[in-house]
């Protein structure tokens, strides 16, 4: 007479090893290996086995789960990584301890449950992996060190320090909209990573928000951003008709306003798209204007020459405005008074204000960018904290003397403000 226990063991084993297997879309091989080689780790941590001159293996039955630990001499190492490479089976004997059993039983699994969460997050990352470049609107689930840790739907993205926006707090079970960048390697295996400094987003945005532009009939041709100060965006008309500096901010700024909103705030200049470099600068130095432009189209400089009650919008507060520009025209910009004096001369390849500080040294800049301090103005408020983070003397000295000239300018500025508001 057939054992119904035994066969009602034999059938619950195999089939859960081949259900796991076919909803995971993982090997049963694959499942019975990984608890070949935990069994094998249990052993030895449970019972000393650590010979040099011994290998151990492990026979598992497939039906039932049973399982036995097997020791043979070694034969054959890799020099390289002493590997066993070969084994006497013929010496081989059985080592299973007494009451194995249930340790083989807890073994497997943790085994099958690790295979289960390896398999779920390899299917959400392929999910994600067809998803880069789109937008979500994600919940903040908490904190990991300066990592912002985010819900994205079936899986977890996360947003590393430089790819927060400046002046942004995140708290947790806010939902904010973050771009899908990238897959990682972490040191936890690959991971989600999303963005809401990257200038993609606000391409995004306005084609969610301007139908125009989700269709084609608008085109966004340029991009210059720094994530939660300014964004400049060039765009083009495809159809005839199309006003699309107008379609862009819509009726009463509706259109555009709903981008600012979602970018809490960030401050968002829409010029016209022009072949012509100079008028194309001229639209990126706005709100500026009376502007004397010489370009030098072969070397990508451009020399602008402003009035003195229009040197400041030019250049910007922390030469935030020649920066961005610069970065939309792809042009070398050096601002210069009437007298000609030089005022501010950027490259368009500066990522933040302070990346202008001549002697900033990588290591203070990275320090600077995870605790989002790009700005004078950040540095000025902040100078507690970052005076904290034991930088070199050299360098403390060139922030602090940068922030001293800062902080004059802006009292003098201020008290010019006062004085016009009392006239």
């Amino acid at each position: 007479m057939q054992n119904t226990t035994n066969t009602h063991v034999r059938t619950e084993f195999a089939a859960a090893i081949n259900q796991i297997a076919n909803e995971r879309k993982i090997e049963p091989e694959s499942i019975l290996e990984a608890i070949r080689q935990a069994l094998i780790s249990a052993y030895r941590k449970q019972y000393g086995a650590d010979e040099d001159d011994v290998h151990y293996f492990v026979e598992l039955d497939p039906s039932t789960g049973e399982s036995k630990i097997f020791e043979a001499p070694v034969i054959e190492r890799d020099e390289e990584t002493l590997e066993v490479l070969k084994w006497d089976e013929k010496k081989s004997k059985d080592v299973t301890p007494a009451g194995f059993g249930r340790i083989a039983a807890q073994t497997a699994k943790q085994v099958v449950l690790q295979k289960i969460r390896e398999s779920e997050r390899a299917q959400i990352i392929s999910e994600y992996s067809t998803k880069l470049g789109e937008i979500v609107s994600a919940q903040i689930l908490r904190m990991d060190g300066r990592t912002v840790v985010l819900d994205i739907g079936r899986g977890q993205g996360l947003m590393p320090p430089e790819e927060q926006m400046r002046g942004e707090f995140y708290r947790i079970n806010n939902r904010v909209t973050v771009l899908i960048k990238e897959i990682r390697d972490t040191n936890r295996g690959q991971a989600v990573i999303v963005s809401r400094a990257d200038k993609e987003i606000v391409r995004k945005l306005f084609e969610r928000e301007v139908p125009e532009v989700a269709s084609g009939a608008v085109t966004i041709a340029l991009i210059a951003r720094e994530a939660g100060v300014r964004t400049k965006l060039a765009v083009r008309s495809t159809q005839e008709g199309v006003d699309p500096v107008g379609s862009c901010v819509g009726q009463r700024g509706v259109r555009v306003q709903e981008v600012i909103r979602e970018l809490n705030n960030e401050k968002l200049d829409i010029i016209p798209f022009s072949e012509n470099p100079q008028l194309l600068l001229q639209a990126a130095l706005a709100p500026a204007d009376s502007l004397t432009i010489k370009l030098d189209e072969v070397n990508k400089l451009a020399v602008v020459t402003a009035p003195d009650d229009q040197l400041s919008l030019a250049i910007g507060r922390g030469g935030q405005n020649a920066r961005i520009a610069a970065k939309l025209s792809g042009f070398r910009i050096t601002v210069k008074s009437a007298g000609g004096q030089i005022k501010s001369s950027v490259t368009g390849e500066e990522e933040y204000e302070i990346d202008t500080f001549p002697g900033l040294s990588p290591e203070t800049r990275v320090q600077l960018v995870e605790h989002k301090l790009t700005t004078l103005g950040d540095l000025s408020r902040f100078k507690d904290k970052w005076h904290a983070f034991e930088l070199p003397t050299d360098q403390v000295v060139l922030l602090d003397e940068r922030i001293v000239v800062f902080e004059q300018e802006q009292a003098r500025f201020d008290a010019a403000r006062e004085g016009r508001a009392t006239l």
